[in-house]
């Protein structure tokens, strides 16, 4: 080995679950340190989009949008039905972002860095290797020959987890729950330049996605659930016949070019079924299944779990591991569950054109429900809201978004704020 480095926490994975645990620990004290197996800037497959709950954390942890050459703010979207309906949701105007898309390698990159500023050390690229566990910590061996010896250890690895399969807490041939894939797209034309979402018939429940960037860009992709009409080797052959399709192509304009590599990868939404810790180790973000099993949205559930690990490491201390890992494994409970056990049930509403249909006209009723229906996919407030009274709060469906400028405070639901003080 060349050298032993002593650290109190150790954060496999340098995206926003890490980054946010990182920052959390490195502003409380913590001596905290990140490896990455990438060199950053780096690409990672993904919408890029930002719902409001990201937004709001993202601000929370000091991410300035204007430091973000890429980043661009969303007011409204625009949903096709399974019928060819098109009905547009507008958010709340003048009362910050409720929404945002984002590259994921500006993202990825602006939060490594707040982690670097806050007190985080980084090494890149560098590959996690073997872990062993002891009782009063965990020593870690990196592919250039370090051994990193800490009280815990953060996985923030993403859907194949390296320290997951390590110690035995994975499912067996599990291969995640979403085939997502995405390319994008340069010189769009002007329908391009507003969020669209598509629910063709034939990729219930799942959907295509248009999400647009600065300078006649978009990030267009879709997403189909594992076991549907389709597997990963026809996700080629679909993508072709989706840009082919004469009322998706009229939208991404016909002078519209491809950039690069066309990507696909797996979404894991398998929050209430992997185990969120064992002994000194957690699970955040992807290596913790945490993606919405609606939508696949995992950037808020990254931010989210990556946060509440080390708020639950943060109150436990360096020797109660037990109670930091039950402290987790409430707050992701509590924040998380209700939530995603709703959205499970939701998504059979999709598997069918005629209930998708239905869904979306009820969204459609006037000017109220398209208003709060683009609040609540967006995740504005928790999806199960009215089925969990003890989140209830007089403005529970009136918040500002984030980045509200003058402005003394922005208050974040209920959810949010029990967990902040003490809950998790």
């Amino acid at each position: 080995m060349k050298e032993i480095l002593e650290t109190e926490v150790l954060i496999v994975g340098g995206g926003p679950a890490g980054c946010a645990a990182a920052i959390e620990l490195a502003r409380a004290g913590r001596d905290v340190t990140i490896i990455d197996k990438a060199d950053f800037p780096r690409d990672k497959c993904c919408g890029d989009g930002l719902t409001a709950d990201a937004l709001r954390i993202l601000e929370n942890v000091g991410l300035e949008p204007s430091t973000v050459q890429n980043w661009n703010n969303i007011m409204n979207v625009i949903i096709h039905s399974p019928n060819g309906k098109i009905i547009e949701l507008p958010l709340p105007q003048g009362r910050g972002q409720y929404a945002a898309v984002v590259p994921r390698i500006e993202l990825d990159e602006s939060l490594l860095n707040l982690a670097q500023n806050a007190g985080a050390s980084v090494y890149t690229p560098v590959r996690f290797g073997q872990i062993k566990e002891l009782n009063e910590h965990v020593e870690i061996a990196t592919s250039d020959e370090r051994k990193i010896v800490s009280r815990y250890v953060i996985a923030a690895d993403g859907m194949w987890s390296s320290v997951r399969k390590a110690v035995g807490a994975g499912i067996d041939n599990y291969r995640g729950d979403w085939h997502a894939f995405r390319q994008y797209f340069s010189q769009t034309g002007p329908e391009a330049q507003h969020l669209r979402v598509w629910f063709e018939p034939d990729l219930l429940p799942g959907y295509m996605w248009l999400f647009p960037l600065p300078g006649q860009r978009a990030n267009i992709g879709f997403g189909v659930l594992r076991g549907s009409h389709y597997e990963i080797g026809d996700l080629g052959k679909l993508w072709n016949n989706l840009l082919e399709r004469p009322h998706i192509r009229e939208v991404i304009g016909p002078k519209a070019i491809g950039e690069g590599n066309r990507k696909a990868w797996p979404i894991p939404s398998r929050l209430m079924d992997l185990l969120p810790y064992k002994g000194r180790i957690h699970f955040v973000g992807d290596a913790m299944g945490a993606a919405d099993p609606m939508t696949g949205e995992g950037i808020a559930q990254a931010l989210r779990t990556g946060r509440s690990s080390a708020r639950a490491m943060i109150k436990a201390g360096p020797f109660k591991s037990l109670q930091a890992g039950e402290t987790y494994q409430n707050a992701i409970s509590a924040e998380l569950g209700h939530d995603h056990r709703l959205a499970g049930k939701l998504q059979k509403l999709l598997e069918r054109p005629k209930t998708a249909e239905m869904a979306l006209h009820l969204a459609d009723s006037n000017a109220w429900t398209r208003r709060n229906f683009a609040r609540w996919m967006f995740e504005d407030y928790p999806r199960a809201l009215v089925l969990t009274p003890n989140r209830w709060s007089s403005n529970m469906f009136n918040f500002d978004g984030a980045y509200q400028k003058n402005s003394a405070t922005l208050t974040e639901p209920k959810a949010i704020s029990s967990i902040v003080l003490g809950g998790d």
